[in-house]
């Protein structure tokens, strides 16, 4: 049973993580409408100013390693995903109001290789580490039911913190706010989102700018646990099939979504591993993902599209 709820607290730990990582493609989607290729870029150039940052920083203005300094670096690669969102919508988006969804999703992939690009030759290709304080050895809880405890992992436990408060405030933002509800507006229909008044321009630049924001927590978090490296860009095809599941037009199905993806690869490696191979943890996300698509294409949450002829 202690195994058992090992697992099962991994697992949830992790989805939190492909949550987070599933809320980058539902912003863009809930802006634009359109799936954001450029979001595991994102997260590696996100990564990338992180860990540079950390080191200039100190380096400058001569402090001491710390929170001061980690605080800075935060601030400073938090603006520079401003920044790239401000360029995105000034090069890419205006030019692309009320064209084909088609149109919007080429130009992701241009920015996705942009980026991909553009990171490494500002910021380096070697593997760097992030640092921000989390600690690094498991603790062992339910000592009293369980003799030797079950073992959590500190790191994952702060990071799932961080998600969950992050995702909650999202939501919220969706939900309460006006910006949030012109999001939803702009989502639907550019051109008459722009004829009630709707700012499109400083909408997207906002959308991007939150999703960079998610980007760079994501990177802190991944690159903290994996290292800075080139493949970090691939941690965002775990949340293909958490937008799946959950639906790309919905943020509390990204958090189910990944809830279930997270526990269900955990679960199937430990009891179905050895009844059929190891390795399901790999593929286990996109086969049930492969289910969904099958019998509810637009997800838990997701909105049902009815077209009338």
């Amino acid at each position: 049973m202690a195994f058992f709820l090992e697992t099962l607290f991994g697992g949830l730990m992790v989805g939190t993580l492909y949550a987070l990582v599933a809320l980058g493609f539902v912003l863009i989607f809930k802006a634009s409408g359109v799936f954001n290729f450029a979001q595991g870029a994102m997260v590696l150039f996100a990564a990338l100013a992180m860990a540079r940052f950390s080191e200039w920083i100190p380096r400058w203005f001569g402090l001491a390693p710390g929170w001061i300094s980690i605080a800075l670096a935060v601030v400073a690669a938090l603006a520079v995903m401003v920044v790239v969102a401000f360029v995105v919508e000034r090069l890419a988006l205006r030019h692309l109001v009320n064209q084909e969804p088609i149109a919007l999703l080429m130009a992701t992939l241009g920015i996705a290789y942009f980026l991909d690009g553009l990171g490494p030759l500002i910021f380096g290709s070697a593997v760097y580490s992030i640092q921000v304080g989390m600690p690094k050895d498991p603790a062992f809880v339910l000592n009293n039911l369980f003799e030797g405890g079950v073992m959590v992992s500190l790191e994952d436990l702060y990071a799932a913190c961080i998600a969950a408060v992050l995702v909650t405030g999202l939501s919220l933002f969706f939900q309460k706010t006006r910006t949030g509800r012109a999001l939803r507006a702009v989502a639907d229909d550019h051109q008459a989102a722009l004829s009630i008044g709707i700012p499109l321009a400083r909408i997207w630049v906002i959308v991007w700018s939150v999703a960079g924001g998610v980007a760079l927590v994501v990177g802190i978090i991944w690159g903290s646990k994996l290292g800075v490296q080139y493949s970090l860009s691939l941690v965002a095809l775990k949340a293909l099939p958490v937008v799946i599941l959950g639906g790309l037009t919905s943020v509390p199905g990204a958090i189910v979504g990944g809830l279930i993806i997270g526990v269900g690869e955990k679960l199937s490696e430990l009891y179905l591993g050895p009844l059929i191979g190891g390795g399901i943890e790999t593929w286990f996300a996109y086969g049930l993902a492969l289910c969904f698509l099958l019998v509810r294409p637009q997800g838990l949450f997701g909105d049902k599209i009815i077209d009338r002829v």
